[in-house]
């Protein structure tokens, strides 16, 4: 054996050593020591903040690896109580890194004022799309006799009636006084039996009347009140032809007040029941 063959095995050897040795360093680095220092911090998950009051947003987020910024300009929710959290970034459940810095908007300390439009004669529907744009809130609805349905008639705050360009913290409650409809105006009602429908209904509107239910019967009688020779008032009981009123509610023994809705029963045509009904809107909107 030559004595060059030991010191070609040495020669591989210490390759083959070099070899494992540099295998395992690379093994070391890509899956020990890099995902130790490439995934420090990135498994932390952003909480929810809104609501949470400045004084304790230090101490919670501390727990957590996180810190926080306020930013210099605020926001106003009635939601929450002053110089809470009002908005976050990240937002809630976002991945970050330990020690990340969380920007969030504080809910003011004080309300900002706005300055009341008047919202007289508008309807409550469009009223309360003003007050949402406004940042207020709807109070108390109260109803009074007016024709003018859902139709505004005051605005009031704490009670105090409320004139357009006064100044109220946003946030707050406006009460209302809306229209019911009807009005207050009562009368005696007047007899609609022996007319036929249309008839009936053109009398109502001149009255202010609304019509309401229409029943059907295969027959009904009229109650005619007629004065004898003698003065006395005699109750006569009359067959209702067919189309025409024998009943209706409020009767002529009752008032009656603009707006009101008035049942009527009417005598089949035929034996079959009418189809067209007026369905006129007596009082309008």
């Amino acid at each position: 054996m030559s004595k060059s063959e030991p010191g070609k095995k040495e020669l591989l050897m210490h390759i083959g050593i070099a070899g494992l040795a540099s295998i395992g360093i690379l093994l070391f680095v890509f899956y020990i020591y890099l995902p130790i220092t490439t995934n420090h911090g990135e498994s932390m998950t952003v909480p929810n903040l809104e609501g949470i009051l400045l004084d304790d947003l230090g101490e919670f987020l501390e727990e957590r690896d996180l810190r926080y910024e306020v930013e210099p300009d605020s926001g106003y929710s009635p939601k929450f109580p002053p110089l809470a959290v009002l908005k976050q970034f990240p937002l809630a459940e976002a991945k970050v890194k330990e020690g990340r810095k969380i920007y969030i908007t504080l809910n003011a300390s004080k309300p900002p004022v706005v300055k009341m439009p008047s919202l007289i004669q508008r309807s409550l529907k469009n009223a309360q799309l003003e007050l949402r744009s406004l940042g207020l809130l709807l109070g108390e609805i109260r109803y009074k006799p007016d024709f003018a349905l859902n139709t505004i008639l005051g605005q009031y705050y704490k009670g105090k009636k409320l004139k357009a360009g006064e100044e109220i913290p946003k946030g707050s409650k406006i009460d209302f006084e809306v229209g019911d409809g009807l009005g207050n105006q009562t009368f005696q009602m007047m007899n609609l039996t022996d007319m036929d429908l249309d008839e009936a209904v053109f009398v109502m509107r001149g009255y202010g009347l609304k019509l309401g239910d229409v029943f059907y019967e295969k027959e009904g009688k009229i109650i005619k009140e007629k004065e004898a020779s003698n003065g006395e008032a005699v109750i006569e009981s009359i067959e209702a032809e067919p189309g025409r009123v024998f009943k209706h509610t409020p009767n002529t023994k009752n008032k009656a007040r603009i707006g009101q809705e008035i049942d009527l029963w009417i005598v089949e045509v035929d034996s079959t029941k009418i189809e067209e009904i007026p369905t006129l809107d007596l009082v309008s909107d």
